[in-house]
């Protein structure tokens, strides 16, 4: 959505800037439509990419980050989003009632923490450990239930191993959920902090 508005903002800049530099060098200045059309477009060009170089930069000040670890995060985000897609695409392979809906809360928590990131670059660093470790373990883990569980004639030893892939599972998603809590930690504290401040407030409003 953010991408969007930007784009959206570059074009609303721009446009009224090839329009008007048109119209001033085709009946101002008197030059001819082609030339008059060249140099709109140009600057109008100009224009957008001066525009997405002051959107960038306010982004990467906000953030506080460079340009390098923003280039860093947005290749692991691409990577990260890649396996969880591999994940939704095994989820779908499952058939297990019974295990669909831990599937679902692992996935639905994973997909959580991406979009944070995506939308807060710097939050990264808070969640290294999902992104580098736990991450990689949820999708080797949901592909291998997926292509076990999907053999029409199960011997002992694959339920075996299909019992052990789930319980594993359910440990990964609690420790990505952790991940998720740890993420979200200061914003935690800082809201019950302000919860704190505002009970005083009441009750200091009450005796008086």
């Amino acid at each position: 959505m953010y991408k969007f508005l930007t784009v959206i903002a570059r074009i609303t800049i721009s446009i009224p800037v090839m329009i008007t530099v048109w119209l001033v060098s085709f009946f101002a200045f008197d030059q001819s439509f082609l030339f008059s059309s060249v140099i709109a477009t140009g600057l109008a060009f100009l224009t957008y990419i001066f525009v997405s170089l002051i959107i960038y930069f306010r982004f990467l000040k906000k953030n506080h980050l460079s340009m390098t670890e923003h280039r860093y995060i947005r290749k692991n985000l691409a990577e990260a989003k890649q396996k969880i897609r591999r994940m939704q695409l095994a989820f779908f392979s499952i058939r297990k009632i019974s295990f669909l809906k831990e599937m679902y809360e692992l996935l639905r928590t994973t997909r959580k923490i991406y979009a944070i990131t995506k939308k807060e670059p710097k939050r990264f660093y808070q969640a290294d450990k999902f992104y580098f470790s736990h991450l990689d373990s949820a999708v080797e883990m949901i592909e291998k239930y997926a292509l076990l569980s999907s053999q029409y004639q199960k011997k002992v030893e694959v339920e075996v191993v299909l019992d052990k892939t789930a319980r594993t599972i359910k440990e990964l998603k609690d420790v990505i959920e952790r991940d998720l809590y740890y993420m979200l930690s200061n914003d935690i504290d800082k809201l019950d902090f302000e919860l704190d401040v505002a009970k005083k407030s009441i009750r200091t409003s009450k005796n008086i």
